[in-house]
């Protein structure tokens, strides 16, 4: 790694700032438009910002046909892997592109038109993948429902984005469950004030839906009439929205993520060259879900755009069979690269913690790994860095920016990793930390986390239906400014550091401790798998920091866990100093977590200050909360 590195980023960077849109102007060249842009930025109705105002395209031509007819017909497009049902198939381009079109089809014979809504509702299997290219041809707008979702979640979602068909799936499987969409689904509509006219249901052997009136069989829907005519590519503005996500753990009114079709495309493709150095031809594994924003931006649309080959994983990084599942699928589809979520790693770790698995696979072809969702404590770092000997990447990154806030550019050049920092701002991106005046604070001052408008192409225009509500949860805290809701500091080569949500931030007498500093801290102890620290009510202080650790599976709990407690508070005390005030650790069987990996230190937190917390519909397992609450609501120690 050389100054040659750093040089080219903080060109690139800076020249993307000085001109942003000479900068934009060039990165679309990496997309086939319909009508190119003359126009990059409109900012002519502030705080809304718009990409490639006047340029029409279609995505989907982008993610597919425009392979095909380079002559890539035949290269794989995605490998599909399933260990929880033991099926494995490939698509390739000249496949994907004679399904996408009879899908097309199907959804235009139902009356699904340009800007018409499609609510899909399915596990991680091809059909996924399909069901969203498809919309994205005819110009509908998907909104993918991660596959399990309650149904008073469900409802909520139909209700806002008010699809005309919803596309489903009889069931998911787990490593332990099946578990059955179609009730769900049911139940869902029932609740709806809106009623999707027609529902497609794509029929898994595990467990064979009854179909009700209103039903389609996937299998009539994708050789039926309408299918077999197919559906040209349909041109849309740059503007026109691709997709609609809702955030997780919304309560009440859904929160959805407006993503438009030009300036995700381009910011992708960007992406994929700039950042995770993956050429046409390649192959990227992403262990995410298609229900999540990694899933649409890493698992489906950046590859594709790309011409590169994705892996479509129903799996787990642990159990199906072991902790060596991530290692063989990076060796059976020669993945360059791997992107996931550090609680992934932190099972693995806790499973197998000598790495002793990585040896039985050929990881010849695989060059970085990359982690996001979670904060990347730098225990789990140094362990998967010395695991497997190739650059580990923290990348940060949220549901509405749909593409990288910060990371280490590895195409352009690889910068020095420091452990706990995502290192730096991603070109397009102008990361300022303020203080509660809306000040700029100096290198090595936590404040709040913010973004100088406009944001680059591919990140939220808005939110669905809903300007008013964009402006209140993100604009307006900071004028001119995007709120992350993360807080953290830059350090003085502008490495940036995210600390955690700003209410993860405790108050221990007078004194703001992130819970991530913590947290590194009992992150270091080497019989620690995973942490989390929470602030409870303390009377005196107003806050005291209570720990919650779950520990390796070859360290005995009984034996060993009172000299671990002691030893936890002791590094505490010696790392983040007496202010810490940590007197109190539990050691637990699990933490309770969302189904993109994101601990829920909030939900803790209520329960250990004695309310009744709502817990979130994207709980992983509810029943990891249900064992932690008498440990929470127990006496303080």
């Amino acid at each position: 790694m050389s100054d040659g590195a750093s040089t080219a980023y903080h060109r690139i960077h800076d020249d993307s700032l000085r001109d942003p849109e000479g900068f934009w102007r060039a990165a679309a060249e990496g997309i086939d438009w319909v009508t190119p842009p003359t126009r990059i930025l409109d900012d002519s109705r502030p705080p809304f910002y718009r990409w490639y105002p006047d340029a029409e395209l279609n995505v989907c031509f982008n993610a597919v046909d425009r392979h095909v007819a380079a002559g890539r017909g035949e290269q794989p497009a995605i490998h599909y892997d399933s260990p929880v049902t033991g099926t494995k198939s490939t698509l390739t381009y000249a496949v994907l592109l004679e399904r996408v079109r009879a899908v097309a089809g199907g959804l235009r014979g139902l009356g699904v038109g340009k800007g018409d809504r499609v609510v899909i509702y399915m596990p991680m299997v091809p059909e996924a993948v399909i069901a969203m290219l498809a919309c994205a041809r005819i110009g509908a707008i998907h909104s993918v429902v991660f596959g399990g979702f309650a149904p008073q979640e469900l409802a909520a979602r139909i209700d806002d984005a008010a699809p005309k068909v919803v596309l489903s799936a009889s069931c998911g499987v787990e490593p332990s469950r099946v578990v059955p969409y179609k009730p769900f689904l049911d139940e869902a509509i029932r609740r709806s004030a809106h009623q999707p006219e027609r529902c497609v249901v794509l029929q898994r052997e595990q467990l064979v839906a009854e179909l009700g009136e209103r039903d389609i069989d996937w299998a009539d829907f994708e050789s039926g009439d309408a299918a077999s005519e197919g559906s040209e590519c349909v041109t849309v503005a740059a503007t026109d929205p691709l997709y609609i996500l809702y955030t997780s753990g919304t309560t009440g009114k859904p929160k959805g993520i407006y993503r438009d079709c030009g300036g995700y495309a381009v910011a992708l493709r960007w992406s994929m060259a700039n950042l995770y150095d993956v050429a046409p031809g390649e192959t990227m594994f992403t262990a995410s879900d298609v229900g999540w924003v990694v899933g649409h931006s890493y698992i489906v649309y950046a590859p594709l755009l790309t011409g590169a080959t994705t892996v479509l994983y129903e799996g787990k990084p642990v159990g199906t069979p072991d902790a060596g599942a991530f290692w063989r699928v990076i060796a059976e589809y020669g993945a360059v690269c791997m992107f996931t979520a550090p609680t992934a790693f932190r099972a693995i770790k806790k499973d197998d913690s000598t790495a002793s698995k990585v040896a039985e696979h050929d990881l010849s072809r695989f060059r970085a790994l990359f982690l996001a969702g979670e904060r990347l404590d730098p225990d789990t770092y140094e362990w998967a860095s010395a695991a497997l000997g190739k650059p580990v990447i923290d990348n940060w990154w949220q549901t509405e920016t749909g593409w990288p806030i910060a990371s280490n550019p590895v195409g352009i050049g690889l910068l020095p990793v420091k452990a706990g920092s995502p290192t730096v701002a991603v070109p397009g991106y102008d990361v300022r930390v303020l203080d509660a005046t809306g000040e700029q604070v100096e290198a090595g001052t936590e404040g709040a986390i913010c973004i100088k408008l406009p944001m680059p192409p591919g990140t939220l225009p808005t939110l669905w239906g809903d300007d008013d509500r964009y402006v209140s949860s993100y604009l307006s805290a900071y004028p001119g400014y995007y709120l992350t809701g993360d807080g953290g500091y830059l350090d003085e080569e502008g490495y940036l550091y995210v600390m955690g949500r700003t209410d993860d931030v405790l108050n221990v007498a007078g004194h703001r401790l992130s819970t991530g500093s913590l947290e590194a801290a009992l992150a270091g102890h080497e019989a620690v798998a995973e942490c989390a620290v929470i602030g409870v009510h303390d009377d005196l202080k107003g806050q005291v920091p209570r720990a919650l650790v779950v520990l390796k599976s070859s360290v005995d709990a009984e034996a060993d866990g009172d000299r671990i407690k002691r030893e936890l508070v002791a590094r505490v005390r010696s790392e983040v100093g007496a202010v810490a005030a940590l007197h109190q650790v539990d050691i637990v069987a699990g933490l309770p977590k969302t189904r993109s990996g994101k601990i829920l230190r909030k939900t803790m937190r209520e329960l250990a200050d004695g309310k009744a917390p709502a817990v979130p519909a994207t709980i992983e397992d509810a029943s990891v909360l249900e064992t932690l609450t008498p440990v929470l609501r127990g006496p303080s120690s």
